[in-house]
């Protein structure tokens, strides 16, 4: 069975969005909802230290919600990503779409 737990968290000049556990083909719907509702609304946080997977599938969707955001102005930020989120968005090429912070404070106001 396939775990991922999503809390989200209004911030002052984000939305935090913290997930838990297995990012891929079988959860990234929930991830999809969550992500794409958020960067439309502002600056999005993903605080992705206690994701244990993470497949093409949680990828792909990280992907088109950075293009989202770029389309409305606002931006995704990487929390502190856990050694597998790291391998996967280093093994894309595209690790320099995402800005990785380890503080809220790092988040443009």
């Amino acid at each position: 069975m396939e775990n991922l737990e999503i809390k989200e968290e209004q911030k002052d000049n984000c939305i935090l969005l913290t997930i838990l556990g297995n990012l891929n083909s079988y959860t990234y719907g929930l991830f999809e909802e969550k992500i794409y509702a958020a960067i439309k609304k502002a600056d999005v946080v993903l605080d992705l230290a206690n994701v244990s997977n993470m497949s093409s599938s949680g990828l792909g969707v990280l992907m088109s919600a950075h293009d989202d955001g770029e389309d409305v102005g606002n931006e995704i930020y990487i929390l502190n990503p856990s050694e597998i989120v790291r391998l996967a968005i280093d093994s894309t090429g595209f690790s320099d779409m995402f800005k990785v912070i380890h503080s809220l404070d790092e988040v443009k106001k």
